[in-house]
């Protein structure tokens, strides 16, 4: 087992709690829409805003979503699980509980696995999933804001009361904010892969909470303190890094942490703490007596895996089987299904799996990180890399001339024999012509030859470079290497 990775002394535990709103038409338990962006409270109805005499159905495309959640993470999907009230009193919650699930959760286990760049090498990390449980969402406050008119005002918006979410819950397995990060990232690949959130942070799809403690390695766990509603990656990094900074600080002088819910401020890059955190006794979870259990049947089961489409793990494991890549650059092209359409495409079309690997995960996504841009809105498309490739493979072009005309592609378009040829890149492949050069710089380099001669192999340079320098770069480098010592010898 290798040591934990410790800061200023200190063992950083992280656990996870993702709220991910299901991709339905309509909220979990009544038949209001869940679009975002309606006026306040024109998105509900009576069930939302608890008036009297209204009862709960529960809304089976939400128990799919569900489902697919656990067959995606390879966790055990209950056959019968229950709704719970969790009673805590909130001006958006006017029922004065929300409906979740405590006891028997509907996902249970599993476990998402990803990269991670430490120091030189990529290692494969996984966390355990807990659980992962159907509840509905709360209405929203509203302070001073301009659809109130301002002044000082509050008011309650119920539009976003009872929108589906699948709470999931990992594991303390996270030892530092990299890992966090990674974490977040694979599970927003993962929902939004197999469709069940569209994943827009900024609009609250997707929100993570970061439990977060410190403790000396091999001590008990420490004190956590969660930091609620981070929407976007760069934002969880920066909170955590700063919470475990602050939570060693408080450790260090003296004082106790106590657990506590926080909130991070991205202007300041501190947290701050917004209200000492409940335990589950504080809730009076007791089983809804409006719901039935949820029963979930292994045929229901089996026809809702039938229907899904292709999880990336299994098609990372397809790409190292058939196209015999490693598994770290099948990972990396499974990171959405638009990347994994375009390496296939051009794979199949240049018959240079490896290569098409290397360019997508190379020039392509430099490019495209440059220009902040998604692969579907590449200039070169999937067909253009496989014939750029191709005339790397047939030795029309050298790996730097490749280049040039890739990026003359993606800035201005064109096709590639149209760019080599106007570019002049073509490699010299005449043979006679090519050794007549040889032959000339091995003339006027007798010194290199003498010293390669009696065992200097670095001497080999000193030819290569005027040799290339003569053809103007167009000499293909390994028949240069080829004649060479087929002359040397």
């Amino acid at each position: 087992m290798t040591a934990p990775k410790l800061v200023q002394g200190y063992e950083v535990v992280i656990g996870f709690e993702t709220h991910a709103q299901l991709s339905t038409q309509s909220k979990i338990f009544s038949r209001s829409s869940v679009a975002f962006g309606a006026e306040p409270n024109t998105q509900a109805c009576a069930l939302d805003m608890a008036l009297p005499g209204t009862l709960p159905v529960m809304n089976i495309g939400a128990v799919e979503r569900a489902i697919e959640f656990g067959l995606a993470i390879n966790a055990h999907i209950a056959e019968r699980s229950v709704f719970a009230r969790k009673n805590y009193f909130y001006p958006d919650l006017p029922k004065g509980y929300q409906i979740s699930q405590f006891e028997i959760p509907v996902v249970q286990g599993g476990e998402v696995s990803f990269f991670l760049e430490e120091g030189k090498q990529t290692v494969r990390k996984t966390v355990r999933l807990e659980r992962a449980h159907l509840e509905e969402d709360a209405g929203k406050s509203l302070h001073e804001d301009s659809a109130l008119g301002g002044g000082g005002q509050s008011g309650i918006d119920l539009n976003r009361a009872g929108t589906p979410l699948l709470e999931i819950v990992t594991q303390p397995d996270m030892r530092s904010s990299e890992e966090a990060v990674a974490y977040a990232k694979e599970l927003h690949k993962i929902v939004t892969w197999i469709g069940i959130c569209d994943g827009n942070m900024q609009e609250g799809s997707f929100r993570c909470d970061a439990n977060v403690s410190v403790r000396k390695p091999g001590a008990p766990l420490g004190t956590r303190r969660e930091i609620k509603n981070l929407n976007s990656f760069k934002f969880m990094q920066q909170a955590i890094d700063y919470e475990v900074r602050w939570q060693i600080d408080q450790i260090e002088d003296g004082h106790a942490i106590q657990q506590a819910t926080v909130l991070f401020n991205p202007d300041t890059g501190e947290t701050r703490a917004m209200r000492t955190k409940e335990d589950a006794a504080d809730y009076r979870y007791f089983p809804d007596p409006d719901l039935p259990p949820l029963v979930i049947g292994r045929d229901w089961v089996e026809r809702v895996k039938s229907e899904m489409a292709e999880l990336p793990r299994v098609m990372a494991e397809r790409f190292v089987k058939d196209y015999a890549l490693p598994e770290y650059d099948a990972t990396q092209l499974t990171q959405s299904k638009a990347v994994a359409a375009y390496f296939e495409t051009t794979a199949r079309v240049c018959g240079q799996a490896k290569l098409a690997s290397n360019w997508i995960m190379g020039e392509v996504t430099r490019r495209l990180n440059a220009s902040e841009m998604a692969i579907e809105h590449a200039p070169v498309s999937a067909a253009q890399l496989a014939a750029l490739i191709g005339r790397i493979s047939d030795s029309t072009i050298s790996n730097n001339a490749a280049r040039q005309v890739f990026d003359a592609m993606w800035s201005e378009g064109g096709e590639v024999d149209a760019l080599i040829e106007a570019k002049g890149l073509k490699q010299m492949n005449d043979t006679g012509e090519l050794e007549k050069i040889i032959d000339d710089v091995l003339a006027a380099h007798p010194k290199n030859v003498e010293e390669f001669k009696a065992g200097n192999t670095k001497a080999l340079n000193g030819l290569v470079g005027p040799i290339m320098k003569a053809s103007k770069g167009k000499a293909n480098p390994a028949q240069v290497n080829e004649l060479l010592m087929k002359k040397l010898g």
